[in-house]
């Protein structure tokens, strides 16, 4: 019996794709447990419209990544932190203060998690920031860290 999974099932596969199953095992496990239904010609269509609707979504996400990406790449952001001896800083700079001045300064919203630090900041100077907004969209921007006077 061919059945489209309405949820992950291990084993069997990921949700939206159509197996071929046993009749027992399709009417006594997955139907009960909402799982899967049936593999009908207007099933079929309700899913072919999900994934198209599922597609149109994620391509808009990456243009409005895309977008983002082109206002800040090779952007620099100033920021003004205690320093003491030697130009070592009174704690760190986090992917969370660098966020919150992206969306101080642009109005956008960026995701702390989305920034990547390839070495904690914890003195004065140049860093480059990495920020990955998509699985296929990534850019680069530069931070100065200099002292409070």
């Amino acid at each position: 019996m061919k059945v489209i999974l309405l949820e992950d099932v291990n084993k069997i596969g990921k949700k939206g794709e159509i197996k071929e199953v046993k009749d027992g095992y399709a009417h006594n496990f997955l139907f009960p447990k909402n799982l899967a239904a049936p593999a009908t010609k207007q099933n079929l269509a309700s899913v072919e419209k999900q994934k198209e609707a599922k597609k149109q979504e994620e391509l808009k996400r990456k243009e409005e990544a895309e977008a983002i990406g082109k206002k800040l790449t090779d952007k620099e952001f100033g920021f003004k932190v205690k320093a003491g001896e030697r130009g070592r800083l009174f704690g760190s700079l986090t992917t969370k203060e660098i966020a919150a001045e992206i969306e101080r300064q642009y109005d956008i919203k960026m995701d702390k998690r989305k920034l990547s630090i390839d070495e904690p900041i914890k003195a004065l100077g140049t860093y480059n920031i990495t920020a990955k907004l998509h699985p296929e969209v990534s850019f680069d921007f530069k931070i100065i860290v200099s002292e409070l006077e």
